[in-house]
């Protein structure tokens, strides 16, 4: 049994993404400081003895609508900020440039807070 060149890709970005959570951190500390400038509400769960889960994860809101945030590995060495709750199919931003990332992150808010203007 062969495993296809898209499964073998896939197992590579996951081990990459879970072998260095430090990476994750520090891109959602990058994306946070951005989100806060903007009035966003946020919530990291990302500390290891308050929250012991394998990805690290930033939940930004306002009153009751939210967003989780990862940040995963993708491909060409890269990390990349995505929807939590859909995973890679849910591509935010390449990581890198905190300001389109939080840009982003407000676009998909705002859809979600005023869903009958866009």
């Amino acid at each position: 049994m062969t495993l296809s060149r898209q499964a073998v890709q896939r197992s590579v970005l996951r081990w990459r993404t879970r072998r260095r959570p430090e990476v994750a951190v520090r891109y959602l500390e990058a994306l946070a400081a951005d989100l806060q400038v903007d009035g966003w509400r946020l919530v990291r769960l990302y500390r290891p003895e308050e929250f012991p889960i394998p990805v690290p994860l930033l939940w930004v809101y306002v009153r009751d609508v939210g967003l989780a945030v990862s940040v995963l590995a993708i491909p060409g060495g890269a990390w990349g900020y995505h929807e939590a709750q859909r995973g890679r199919a849910a591509f935010l931003s390449e990581c890198g440039d905190a300001g389109a990332a939080a840009e982003a992150v407000a676009r998909v808010l705002k859809r979600r807070m005023f869903p009958g203007t866009w």
